[in-house]
């Protein structure tokens, strides 16, 4: 199993989670979240005096999944979330070593 998390444009979420429940990929965390890359910043004008906002509004989506269903998920998420500008996102993904339903105890593929 692996868990993926990617960094996505806030404008984006929408789309990619309905995208991601067509192919079946319901279950999934989002987390508001603020941070820095390539993209560097914006600047922004508030009353006549221009500043810099480096850390910018992003949203983290979290999901685990089969080992097999990784690369399906992540091109998902590519499609729907690019624009094609520096600040689109990242994806990472991460080992899981297990996974357990607390309500029933279920264990790893059947948890999910």
């Amino acid at each position: 199993m692996k868990k993926i998390e990617a960094i996505i444009r806030p404008e984006k979420l929408e789309i990619v989670k309905n995208a991601l429940a067509e192919k079946g990929y319901i279950g999934l965390t989002v987390s508001d979240v603020r941070g820095r890359g390539l993209q560097g910043g914006i600047t922004e004008r508030y009353k006549g005096r221009e500043y810099i906002v480096d850390m910018l509004s992003k949203v983290k989506l979290e999901i685990v999944v089969k080992d097999s269903d990784v690369e399906d998920v992540i091109k998902v998420i590519c499609e729907n979330a690019k624009t094609g500008k520096h600040g689109d996102g990242k994806i990472f993904v991460i080992p899981v070593e297990s996974v357990v339903r607390v309500r029933t105890g279920e264990r790893d593929d059947k948890a999910l």
